[in-house]
């Protein structure tokens, strides 16, 4: 069997994840105080906030924006404008994260074992304010 060429597109990460919100600072509040994100731009006049994420970046744009309205309807609670999010987290220490999250009014999902980018590991599910759900996985 012939060896196959190289790949012209290598990806390596997720650079960035873009979530349209109605309400721009609940949302930055829970990525950063809840999550651990840290502003690294905006939002400014464009309603875009850049939130670090590790090595990636979680954009939050307002949907209500002139970059927002660009991508039609706001998102609804009852129909979010993506299905998840997957954050890798390291350490993994469950009983905290579940602290954490119960002490910020997050309801915890189950833990189960899932596969990921970096293979099977724990993970539970929980949703942001807008109600879109975020997934918090670990390594094992």
């Amino acid at each position: 069997m012939p060896i196959p060429a190289p790949h012209p597109i290598n990806i390596r990460l997720i650079d960035h994840v873009v979530i349209r919100v109605n309400d721009l600072e609940a949302m930055i509040g829970f990525y950063c105080q809840v999550l651990g994100c840290r502003l690294e731009k905006g939002p400014g006049e464009l309603k875009l906030a850049q939130l670090r994420a590790g090595e990636s970046l979680i954009d939050l744009v307002d949907a209500g924006g002139e970059l927002g309205r660009k991508a039609g309807d706001p998102p609804a609670r009852g129909a979010p404008n993506m299905d998840h999010v997957c954050l890798q987290v390291h350490p993994w220490d469950i009983e905290a994260i579940r602290a954490h999250l119960i002490a910020h009014d997050v309801e915890v999902g189950e833990v189960a074992d899932r596969y990921g980018a970096l293979g099977s590991g724990p993970s539970i599910y929980l949703r942001d304010p807008e109600g879109n759900t975020v997934e918090l996985k670990g390594q094992t």
